[in-house]
């Protein structure tokens, strides 16, 4: 396995804040060569410290104007029935995050619709087509006070 060094540290925190920008910029915001920020960042790649590469996409502009997290319990934690839980939410395009959680519920999404409307119609989806439901518990965000993208490095 890869051992990372304080260098890599560095383009790992500039690729979390910009990873468009070329290699020749990356490469002296950390005070590498482009050839050699190439091939450090081509090394984190293949070892998996960089998972992939994706835009951070405005859901208010694109008429995501709710957030809901909801708690789900199951009625059974049978290792069958968490592994139809979960293959049934990969389905559910407004399920933005799914955590199995150890404590009072089995799983909290992070959701997001258009409006009220929608939102009733996806609650009565989750509840219809995702197996071994008890009980949903909806919480909506009112405001977004920290989203952090990246991690701490």
């Amino acid at each position: 396995m890869l051992q990372i060094d304080g260098t890599d540290r560095k383009l790992l925190r500039e690729l979390q804040r910009d990873s468009r920008r070329s290699v020749q910029v990356l490469g002296e915001a950390v005070g590498l060569s482009a050839s050699a920020c190439h091939r450090r960042i081509r090394a984190l790649e293949e070892a998996g410290y960089i998972a992939g590469y994706s835009a951070d996409l405005d859901a208010g502009r694109l008429g995501y104007e709710m957030q809901f997290f909801i708690e789900v319990g199951l009625t059974s934690q049978s290792e069958a029935a968490l592994d139809a839980f979960e293959a049934a939410v990969q389905d559910i395009a407004e399920v933005l995050e799914c955590h199995l959680m150890a404590g009072h519920s089995d799983y909290l999404l992070r959701v997001i619709c258009r409006d009220h409307e929608d939102f009733e119609h996806l609650h009565r989806r989750l509840s219809a087509r995702l197996p071994g439901v008890a009980r949903i518990h909806s919480n909506m965000s009112i405001r977004t006070v920290k989203a952090r993208l990246g991690l701490p490095i």
